[in-house]
């Protein structure tokens, strides 16, 4: 018994019932979304349910196979065949006594289809090395901790709906770029899709704005040169980013910012005045010659600016509603007197609430500013 209950613990690695069940219907929800990505279930007028059901059913096998290369394909079929063929027969022996003989498919099905997935396991668990690769590489280009930046308290925190993100974040010295010296670049992107698509240009987006912010200008320039370089690697726009870029100068108290087609920032003032912080310009690597402009806004003891992709509010439930900006805005409002990252704790928690058991279809980030 002890060891059935040791075997139980490794295999499910101590999950319980219900969280494996979670898990199963995640799983199941996420292949359904893969696989039905090829299917059309529209019905046509004229064709009777029986037929527009094996119709569907047609294209999601061949939206299953087709998942596969051409040698596992012939493997799955085999054991569909397989799985479906019993032959017995019977004679005699030389002595002539009764023989009977028996072809068992469901056997040779069984172990075809074990083949088939000890395969793919096999390709998952290279994929799932590289991805942990994959994520280890973009958590060494994302800050950890915010640095310290005279006049504001900072906390940030992300969340990728797969291993790796397209989501991007980070708060650093721009040396000898404000009147009084040292200037701070504040950034939040959210490059066009997920994984490891996303996660490529996402990383070509922190090096651009690492290399280009050194060159002393104003933000519009360097939006502008960022802009060139992502639409030489935009796929003709299909590729495209959205970001909020904001420059602090701590001497003076003025945040300038651009945003390129970025969800709004939210500035609660001190006073329990709302801004959104819009001004800017198209996302990068749309339009190559995109004019920008930028607005600035001076921070005042107390003030709130929350910087968010869309993530954070467009994250439903299981009844499909989202999470929403009035949401956000109601968790912030009640959260006042908290820390940064106090407060930072307190909206991904709603946000984990509100969402429960629901799948998260895109990658979640999250920066909140608060004026000393």
């Amino acid at each position: 018994m002890a060891g059935l209950k040791k075997f139980w613990q490794r295999v499910t690695d101590g999950m319980k019932l219900n969280e494996l069940w979670n898990q199963f219907q995640a799983d199941a929800r996420s292949s359904y979304r893969l696989y039905s990505q090829d299917v059309d279930s529209t019905r046509t007028a004229g064709v009777s349910k029986r037929k527009h059901f094996f119709n569907v059913a047609r294209q999601f096998f061949w939206a299953m196979l087709e998942k596969l290369t051409p040698a596992r394909r012939v493997l799955l079929l085999l054991a569909l065949v397989f799985l479906f063929t019993n032959i017995g027969g019977s004679g005699q022996d030389n002595t002539g006594g009764a023989r009977v003989f028996w072809f068992s498919g469901s056997f040779w099905g069984g172990l075809l289809l074990l083949v088939l997935v000890i395969l793919e396991v096999a390709d998952r668990v290279v994929m799932k090395r590289d991805l942990q690769i994959a994520k280890e590489i973009q958590a060494w280009l994302l800050p950890a901790n915010p640095p310290a930046v005279p006049g504001l308290e900072i906390a940030f925190a992300t969340r990728p709906a797969n291993t790796v993100a397209g989501d991007y974040y980070d708060v650093f010295a721009r040396p000898g770029s404000g009147p009084a010296g040292e200037t701070f670049l504040i950034a939040v992107a959210d490059v066009a899709g997920k994984s490891i698509p996303a996660a490529m240009l996402m990383a070509t987006f922190q090096a651009s704005l690492k290399t280009l912010s050194t060159t002393p200008g104003p933000l519009v320039e360097l939006l502008g040169r960022m802009n060139a370089y992502a639409c030489s690697n935009s796929q003709n726009g299909r590729r495209f980013t959205t970001t909020f870029i904001a420059e602090y100068d701590p001497g003076l108290r003025t945040l300038s910012y651009v945003n390129a087609g970025h969800n709004n920032p939210i500035l609660r003032r001190q006073t329990g005045s709302i801004e959104r912080l819009q001004i800017g310009g198209v996302p990068l690597g749309i339009l190559e010659d995109a004019p920008y402009e930028s607005g600035s806004v001076t921070l005042q003891t107390g003030d709130w600016l929350v910087i968010f992709t869309d993530g954070v509010v467009e994250a439903e439930n299981q009844r499909q509603e989202e999470y929403g900006e009035a949401r956000l805005f109601g968790v912030l409002q009640a959260g006042l007197n908290y820390a940064p990252a106090a407060l930072l704790n307190s909206i991904m928690g709603d946000l984990d609430r509100f969402v429960a058991n629901a799948p998260q279809h895109d990658d979640v980030t999250l920066m909140l500013l608060r004026a000393g």
